[in-house]
């Protein structure tokens, strides 16, 4: 089967309805069409597991669910897109995973539709097998084996001799389960297994690279272990003997299918002599008769052995280097043609002209960039009217309180309306804003105490009529004439008389 069929156009068009995008992307990445899962979906559900408002339990469970799925292909998908999200997804989802008393029941899976679906059922059930062992691995030790540090301050290298007995075993069951996927170079046939393999190729070597660090680690402390330590110690290494020869396996397979010969590393076991070194030194902690060896013999055996060790190691580590290397390219070629798209669609769009009933609009009907306006420093004067910058905070409009016989029935404009005023001045008698203080205060003052609205506000909220005569004795420059205390001052003061004014 070719293509998107229609359960697939229809299960994505359900969860467009109920608005669930996380759901919907999931049944994208996993279609009947038999070819890996698309990056561009794989990326969107990767981008979901670093978002905090995005439910990981649901998105795992869409998973799952897909899973339970009668098609071959549908399943195997669905642990491709799972276990692309352990790998590149956000430590959380791994955490979830690992949360769970279960996670993929497929031991029984059987796709009876045709000849492949057979095939690929058998590596299906070990794909999921390794996954679940995968979070596993994260439940017992806390952190994943393929992404911790490595080097000499190393997680595996620092671990002391205790704990270090039991982390081994827990990588080699890890390990046996990703070799148990156990495919042939002629049985990758198809895209979908091949997306599988590729992921547990890069698995494998991050996997191997700890492992390998952590018998380094558990050999340079051997010799200095208690006799039933040494006893573990040495089935383990035997373990590893044999793992080395299956990994090296595995990785020809990779070489068959068209991998880059330098993103395969090199292995280099450790001589013979090291394994009768150390069964001789365990024999020797059991009272058992053995030939005599020098401590110069045995340390020059472990150096070799350790350096053989550790050249394997470097090896991994370039490999594995050199993918993140790649990948890290890759992620910058992709963002740097996002923004040169982003700027092409920028340097496309039109600029828009605001409309002439804006009321930030102008005369020639596009955005003003005149500067900000600073309230609170003097503006210039001109006439002794106050001119601002902009049509918004005009102090100008013409007052109409009421209206004129001769008007045409419409108010007047003002610049809150886009245009601007009528220039013909108004009569003060008629239209003018007059202010009587007098009334108010019951009290005419004469000469420097003259209760006027200059002198209570310094000239700040004082109307200006337009076009009106202004007495000859006003300053038209003075709008803020004195300070805030001094006009306060004579407010009080003024106040004061007033009041005993009215009071008499």
């Amino acid at each position: 089967m070719s293509g998107q069929s229609i359960t697939d156009r229809i299960t994505a068009a359900q969860h467009s309805v109920t608005g669930s995008a996380v759901s919907k992307t999931v049944c994208k990445a996993t279609t009947h069409e038999i070819m890996g899962p698309k990056k561009k979906h794989l990326d969107y559900l990767i981008h979901c597991t670093n978002e905090m408002n995005v439910n990981i339990p649901q998105l795992a469970d869409s998973l799952f669910e897909r899973t339970t799925n009668t098609s071959w292909v549908v399943v195997f998908k669905s642990l491709i897109t799972t276990h692309h999200l352990m790998v590149y997804g956000n430590e959380r989802f791994v955490q979830y995973l690992a949360s769970r008393n279960t996670l993929f029941n497929l031991s029984n899976f059987l796709d009876k539709s045709g000849l492949q679906g057979y095939d690929m059922s058998t590596f299906i059930r070990r794909y999921s097998r390794y996954l679940n062992e995968k979070a596993v691995s994260y439940r017992q030790v806390a952190f994943d084996f393929t992404k911790v540090k490595r080097g000499v301050d190393g997680v595996m290298r620092t671990m002391n001799t205790e704990k270090l007995l039991k982390t081994i075993p827990i990588i080699q069951n890890q390990m046996d389960a990703l070799l148990d996927f156990n495919v042939n170079a002629n049985e990758l046939t198809n895209g979908v297994i091949n997306a599988a393999f590729m992921l547990l190729f890069k698995d494998s070597i991050r996997l191997f690279a700890a492992y390998n660090e952590g018998i380094i680690n558990l050999l340079e402390k051997y010799f200095d272990m208690k006799k039933t330590q040494c006893k573990e110690g040495l089935d383990i290494y035997k373990k590893f003997l044999t793992r080395m020869t299956r990994i090296s396996e595995f990785l020809k397979v990779a070489e068959q299918v068209g991998i880059d010969r330098g993103d395969i590393p090199d292995l280099s076991q450790a001589p013979s002599s090291l394994l009768e070194a150390l069964e001789q030194h365990l024999a020797s902690l059991e009272g058992k008769k053995v030939k005599d060896s020098t401590a110069a013999s045995r340390a020059s055996t472990l150096s070799n052995a350790v350096s053989s060790l550790a050249s394997t190691g470097m090896s991994f580590t370039k490999v594995d280097e050199r993918e993140k290397q790649a990948a890290l390219e890759e992620e910058q070629a992709r963002l740097k043609a996002l923004k040169e798209q982003r700027l092409k669609e920028l340097s496309k769009r039109p600029s828009f002209a605001t409309t002439d009933t804006s009321p930030i609009s102008t005369t020639g009907g596009t955005i003003s960039t005149a500067p900000a306006i600073d309230l609170f420093s003097t503006p210039s004067c001109s006439n002794g009217a106050v001119k601002m910058e902009s049509d918004l905070f005009d102090l100008q409009p013409t007052f109409q309180p009421s209206m004129q016989s001769g008007t045409t029935g419409l108010p007047a404009a003002t610049a809150w309306a886009g245009y601007s005023t009528p220039q013909a001045p108004p009569q003060p008698s008629a239209g003018g804003l007059q202010v009587d203080f007098e009334s108010v205060f019951g009290a005419k003052a004469t000469g420097s105490s003259s209760l006027n609205s200059d002198d209570i506000t310094g000239g700040i909220l004082k109307p200006t009529l337009a076009g009106s005569n202004q007495p000859s004795n006003q300053q038209p420059e003075k709008l803020v004439s004195d300070d805030l205390d001094s006009s306060l001052a004579n407010l009080v003061g003024n106040l004061g008389i007033g009041n005993g004014t009215m009071k008499k």
